[in-house]
């Protein structure tokens, strides 16, 4: 049936009442409910967004700028290369050498994505389906391999972040502190993807990246681990540094070879799987050892304390952090060569000293039931670190009847030690001149079950036979400067930078002894008119000590007295009564204003123990009065930085000599020209200087107290230094182009050395054994008269005037012309003002422009 159809007024009727009803039910003006739910929802939103944007702000707050990683300028290594351009030190917070793009190489650039990210070149910095695969892997199959849902730009930033806010507070995982970091970390993300290519990402995340060991960025690493460049890595080699930011300490090659070795075998896979390699490849790569260096300490191994040196005067001048992130390049003036032999000459010259001083004793005594156990753990030393160790422990098993000779294990091998290679190890005793004590049973030294220091000295008979040792008390420093230039070539501040790292050459303030005795001297020629020939008293003194409230009687080294004696004879045997009473001529007051002058800065004592060298002083300051010396009364100055140039290569600081043979050839034409403006400071006249270095030659010569520097084969000048009580030997000497100083003694006051312990006995041969070297092959010229107010005369050396027909071999003596001395009958001497002197006495040696002049006369 079809439906009837309905009248249309009807059908308005019953809607115009269902909507009347309708209204009735919501009551007049009511809004609907969609309205009513969708305000407060609105206002949710709102807060939520700016609640949103004000967490976004705050987390995005001092993130790095685009900008600094357009310029990436991150923190990189301070360089300290030694003046013949050998790397003796770095200083870093992170040690990171940037490398440009293009130098890392392509297999490089396909094992990191391989083993980090293989979605790197598709994802927009953040790649879900590789956090999804690493959750999978690590809770699902529980896999040992560690794999990371970061990908490389998130990495990027991360180390980014850890640059810029330190390494703790950028990997903190947990709670609010871990959010915030993650959130950071996402911000920095999308940005470094809006602003830059996937390559300049790479590039970054390859310099950033921590790689173990002190390492930031491949090109450290490389370094480290291979001492390579990054373009000279085999592909074993850059699989194993790919494989290391998951967990640089876990994969150490150094410290978990085997765990390095599974990890380097995952990024080849990976890299298999990704297409990166063949197959072939990989299992070549895979097959192979993995051979690292041990991480370099180049600062402790090269030249340690020139290198702390530099170090506290950089920071002192550019402040800790500037050193350690702005990568400055820092030229050093030291000669690596020269610092080596110096390092040698001052452990030789210690040990023999230190030894002479007698022996301390064993290290310790064991029980027998103890000896196999000690051996087996010496053993293991021996074959891991100490295999190259110079001095070792021994343990004593047995001492023969005689005390000629003990049996000693050292780890599975057994050998000798003799009694003629202990002499040395008399009970320590200050009293006793170590030349005339000397031991020759062992069992005066040594027992059975003592532990012991030995080295290895000779084989005789298949068996080695060892010399006893002992870890030195006694402390040295050196210091060598070229007085041309300036230039600090060797610098040593002690025995052993390990075990103290106070430099005694620079920080030590010691009394310098008769060392001194040349600034009484000199300021007596020049103020006083004294000349090698003027007539002091070498008698008893008696003088009140103002300090002390007693009465001082200075006394020679040898106890005995010579009367009179010329100055020539008082400094070449160091007597020190002739040097007291050169001071009451000079005067305290004018004689400590003459050493201030000449360069010491530390406060002289104004009495008369100042003669002896009662003051302390530091070497490097009396080794540069020396030099001033050489310089002919020219202010000598240390230099010890000859370049500082800054990350950019920009000059901060230039102090190049004009005589620096490794400056360019335009910078040393422009040092010359800066030297010719140079006033140089004139702290003694050109004769004075001249007159006291002629009188330091001979007290290198015999019988002079520094009569052993004339084996260094040159003409030389220098003095030796003692101090009273022996707790300090010094001596200064140098060639025409080589100054040097030498100080040998204890850090404290406790205990003098024997008596033996005399500059002539314990630092000349320091400074000769390094002088031999430093000098092997390089001529050196005599030391030349400054003008022609030099005049040369024969004399007597016993009385310092004119040489007569009863003259005990007269020598040939400079004086100032006008000073020159008298014969006995008052006239004047006959004199000559230049060499050679026809005058029958014995003559100096020619100069370099004497001999040059000869040769070309045919006369040489």
């Amino acid at each position: 049936m079809m439906p009837q159809p309905q009248d249309p007024n009807r059908a308005q009727d019953l809607v115009r009442r269902m909507h009347g009803r309708l209204v009735a039910d919501r009551g007049p003006g009511k809004k609907p409910l969609w309205v009513l739910l969708a305000i407060p929802a609105g206002i949710l939103a709102a807060i939520f967004f700016i609640a949103l944007v004000a967490v976004y702000i705050a987390f995005a707050r001092g993130l790095p700028s685009i900008d600094w990683a357009r310029r990436y300028r991150p923190p990189i290594v301070t360089t300290v290369w030694s003046g013949d351009e050998q790397l003796i030190g770095e200083f870093y917070d992170e040690r990171r050498v940037v490398v440009p793009y293009e130098h890392i190489p392509k297999k490089m650039v396909q094992a990191f994505i391989a083993s980090e990210d293989a979605d790197f070149f598709d994802h927009s910095g953040v790649s879900y389906t590789g956090i999804a695969r690493a959750l999978f892997k690590t809770y699902v199959l529980r896999h040992k391999m560690k794999q990371g849902g970061s990908t490389l730009t998130q990495q990027t930033a991360k180390a980014i972040l850890a640059s810029s806010e330190g390494v703790k507070a950028a990997h903190v995982r947990s709670g609010w502190a871990g959010v915030r970091r993650k959130a950071r970390e996402l911000i920095l993300t999308k940005r470094l993807e809006d602003n830059f290519s996937k390559e300049q990402i790479l590039y970054l995340y390859l310099n950033e990246v921590y790689l173990g060991h002190h390492s930031y960025g491949v090109q450290a690493a490389a370094e480290n681990y291979f001492r390579k460049n990054v373009w000279e890595l085999t592909l074993p080699e850059i699989a194993l540094i790919a494989g290391l930011p998951q967990a640089p300490s876990e994969y150490s090659p150094f410290a978990h070879p085997e765990k390095a070795k599974a990890r380097r075998s995952y990024v080849l896979r990976r890299m298999t799987e990704e297409g990166m390699i063949s197959q072939v490849a990989r299992e070549e790569a895979d097959a192979a050892p993995i051979e690292v260096f041990s991480v370099q300490d180049i600062f402790r191994d090269t030249a340690p304390y020139v290198t702390e040196h530099i170090r506290r005067d950089l920071v002192a001048r550019y402040g800790n952090e500037r050193l350690l992130n702005d990568g400055l390049k820092v030229y050093a003036t030291v000669d690596l060569e020269r610092e080596h032999d110096a390092i040698a000459a001052t452990i030789r010259g210690v040990i023999d000293a230190d030894k002479r001083q007698g022996y301390r004793g064993a290290l310790l005594r064991l029980p027998q039931k103890d000896w196999d156990d000690f051996a087996e753990k010496e053993q293991v030393f021996l074959d891991g670190d100490g295999k190259n160790d110079d001095v070792i422990a021994a343990l004593v098993t047995s001492v023969d009847k005689d005390g000629q000779s003990a049996t000693v294990r050292v780890g599975k091998k057994t050998g000798l030690i003799s009694a003629g290679t202990s002499w040395w190890a008399r009970k320590p005793n200050p009293e006793q001149n170590s030349e005339y004590a000397q031991i020759t049973n062992l069992k005066t030294a040594i027992s059975t079950g003592d532990v012991v220091l030995v080295r290895a000295d000779s084989i005789e008979k298949g068996q080695t036979v060892y010399s006893l040792e002992q870890e030195p008390k006694l402390q040295g420093a050196l210091i060598s400067t070229d007085p041309n230039s300036g230039y600090v070539l060797a610098m040593i501040g002690g025995y052993d930078f390990e075990k103290s790292e106070f430099n005694r050459a620079f920080q030590a303030c010691r009394q310098p002894g008769s060392a001194f005795k040349p600034v009484i001297y000199s300021a007596a020629i020049e103020q006083r008119a004294f000349t090698a020939s003027t007539i002091l008293l070498d008698a008893p003194l008696v003088t009140d000590d103002e300090s002390t409230g007693k009465r001082w009687k200075p006394q020679n080294y040898e106890e005995e007295f010579k009367g009179e004696v010329p100055v020539r004879t008082a400094l070449i045997h160091s007597m020190n009564t002739p040097a007291i009473r050169t001071l009451q001529a000079v005067g305290v007051k004018a004689a400590s204003a003459w050493a201030h002058n000449l360069g010491i800065t530390t406060k002289i004592n104004e009495d008369l123990s100042m003669a002896l060298g009662s003051s302390c002083v530091y070497p490097h300051e009396l080794t540069n009065v020396f030099a001033t010396f050489n310089r002919l009364g020219r202010k000598a100055k240390q230099i010890y930085l000859r370049r500082v140039l800054d990350r950019d290569g920009r000059i901060l600081e230039d102090h190049s000599s004009f005589y620096d043979p490794w400056t360019w050839l335009d910078d040393r034409i422009a040092a010359g020209y800066a030297k010719l403006h140079e006033v140089p400071e004139q702290v003694m006249t050109p004769e004075t200087a001249f007159l006291m270095q002629q009188l330091m030659t001979e007290v290198c010569k015999p019988p002079g107290t520094g009569g052993r520097a004339a084996a260094l084969g040159k003409p030389v000048a220098g003095k030796t230094g003692t101090t009273n009580d022996l707790f300090d030997a010094w001596f200064l000497g140098y060639t025409r182009d080589l100054v040097t100083g030498v100080w040998v003694g204890y850090d404290t006051y406790e205990t003098p050395m024997d008596k033996y312990a005399t500059g002539g006995h314990y630092a000349l041969p320091i400074w000769l054994d390094y002088m031999s070297k430093a000098l092997k092959g390089v001529p050196q010229g005599n030391f030349e008269p400054p003008s022609e107010n030099i005049v040369w005369v024969n004399v007597d050396p016993d009385t310092g005037k004119r040489a007569g027909p009863d003259s005990h071999q007269p020598v040939l003596e400079a004086y100032l012309k006008g000073n020159e001395p008298l014969d006995e009958f008052g006239q004047a001497a006959p004199v000559c003002d230049k060499l050679p002197c026809q005058t029958g006495a014995k003559q100096p040696p020619p100069t370099n422009t004497q001999a040059a002049d000869a040769m070309l006369k045919g006369g040489l």
